[in-house]
Parts: C-alpha cells; structure tokens; sequence
C-alpha cells in the first residue's frame, strides 16, 4: 500500500536534497587536500630556499677565506722582495766602500815604495860609492846597470842632485817576483769578479780555496764573508747561516763581523724565523752599536 501523497512528497524532497549534498561534501573534501599539498609544497620551498642560503653563505665565506689567503701571500712576497732588495743594496754598498779601500791602500803602497826606492840611490851621491842592489857585486870602474829583469832605478846623473825618476818594474829585486799582497789581492779580486757575474758555486770554491790558502791574510775576513753571501744567494741559507758563524768563530776582531750577524739574521727571516732573526738584529745592536750594520738592524726592527 502506498503511502500518502505528502509523505511520499517530502521523502523525495529529502532524497533530492542528499543527493546534491554529495557534490558539494565532496568539493570540500577536495579543497582541503589541495591546501595540504599547497602547504607541504611551501614548506618544500621553504626548505630548498634555506638551503641554497646555507650555501650561498658557504660559498661566500670560501671566497672571502681564499682572497684573505692570497692577500697574504702576496704581503709575504713582497717583504721577501724587499729583503732581497737590502741584500743587493748591502752587497752593492760594500762594494763601493770595498773599491775605495783597495784604491786608497794600492795609493798608500805605491807611495811608500817610491819613496823607498828613491830614497836608496841618494846615499851614493857627493862622491860616495852609490848603494849596491842586493845580489849585484860592486864595481870599482865606472857603475854598470843591472840587467834589465833586476834594475829599480836609472843611475843618477853625473852632475849630482836629486835622484832620477824611478824607471823600471816596482818589484825588480832578484829573486823576488810578485809580492804575496799582491798575488793575494789578484786571487781575492778573481773570485769577487765571479761573485758579481753571479757566478756563485765558482765563487764560492774560489773564496773558499783563498781563505784555506791564506787564513792569516787581511783579506781573508771578507773572502769567508762573501762564501755566506754566494751562499745566501743561492738560497741555501742554512750554509749562509754556517759561513758567517764560521767567520765570528775564526776572525772575532774582523770588522766584517756585524755584516756577517746582519747576514745571518736575513738568512733566518728568509727561512722563517723571525724571532732568531729578531734575536740576532739584538745581538748585532748590542754588541756593535756604533756600526753601520746595526743601523741597518734598527730599521728592520722598526718596520717589523
């Protein structure tokens, strides 16, 4: 049996109703999980953004470590440069001063042999028999000149007077050839000319042989000084550092000692470090106030 007509009405009213409350439940059922997922996708950006940052930031900090880094190997290259530049103006300074030295000295003994040789012959003059040259017997008759390879001065003239200019070799007696200065002056000069075409294992031989040759020589002290600086040019700065203790050791009085105690206070900078060389520039100045190395040793505390 059928039931009535308006209940029949509103159960299909209610039926209608459900069904197209389906659609739209689910519609919302749908927007929700598009915002999860819109969510959990920012929250993915969000992640990925921060790390990138983190990155970026890394990459930064690298960046900014390795200019410092290269920043400070250039500082280090360019006070090696400078060091290297006091080296070549010490060792051109000494030079110079080395020169006028041997200048004035070769002046100095030039003179007195002149005047030695001069001096000789004016004993023969006012009748007096003149003074026989070693090795040559004297002659009653009239005075016969050496051989050549022997005779210092020219006879003097038959009227008298002063003696004759020296005419012949400086080094003329007999059995005397070459004075060792002189020889010692040649070999020194040889190997200092090596030294200055920067031929330095030659120099160093060449100075070495000298000094084992003549240890008691004046130059000696600076051949010794020069082994150190050949050394310390060819970067071999713990040798350089030897040498130069070596010429403390043997020669104490020799005025090369400060240059040697500068050198080697270089030679312990250029290896690293720089408190013995601080130490050593101390040293130097203590014990050498007055010198011109300790000058030298006071700015390079000043500036370090």
């Amino acid at each position: 049996m059928l039931a009535p007509l308006p209940l029949r009405t509103a159960a299909t009213a209610l039926l209608a109703a459900w069904l197209l409350a389906l659609p739209a439940r689910a519609a919302i059922f749908d927007d929700d999980e598009a915002r999860k997922r819109i969510d959990q996708t920012n929250q993915r950006l969000v992640q990925v953004q921060k790390q990138l940052e983190d990155r970026m930031s890394a990459l930064e900090g690298q960046l900014k470590s390795q200019g410092l880094v290269e920043l400070f190997g250039q500082v280090e290259q360019i006070r090696a440069d400078i060091a290297r530049l006091r080296g070549q103006i010490e060792v051109l300074t000494y030079e110079q001063e080395q020169a006028q030295k041997r200048s004035r000295d070769l002046y100095i003994d030039l003179d007195s042999r002149l005047r030695k040789l001069e001096g000789g012959p004016a004993a023969g003059v006012s009748g007096a028999p003149a003074a026989a040259v070693p090795g040559v017997a004297p002659s009653a008759g009239p005075a016969t000149a050496p051989p050549a390879s022997t005779a210092v001065v020219s006879s003097p003239p038959a009227t008298g007077g002063a003696p004759a200019p020296v005419s012949g070799t400086l080094a003329g007696r007999p059995g005397a050839a070459v004075p060792d200065a002189a020889n010692e002056q040649r070999s020194y000069d040889a190997a200092y000319d090596q030294f200055k075409a920067a031929n330095y294992p030659a120099a160093i031989a060449s100075f070495g042989a000298f000094v084992k040759a003549n240890p008691k020589s004046p130059l000696a002290p600076s051949a010794q000084y020069w082994i150190g600086n050949a050394q310390f040019a060819q970067k071999d700065y713990r040798a350089a550092i030897a040498s130069q203790r070596q010429l403390i050791v043997v020669y104490p009085d020799s005025q090369k000692v400060p240059d040697a105690l500068l050198n080697i206070a270089t030679s312990q900078f250029e290896m690293g470090d720089g408190a013995a060389a601080r130490r050593t520039l101390e040293q130097l100045i203590a014990k050498y106030p007055q010198a011109e190395a300790s000058a030298k040793a006071r700015q390079r505390l000043a500036i370090r």
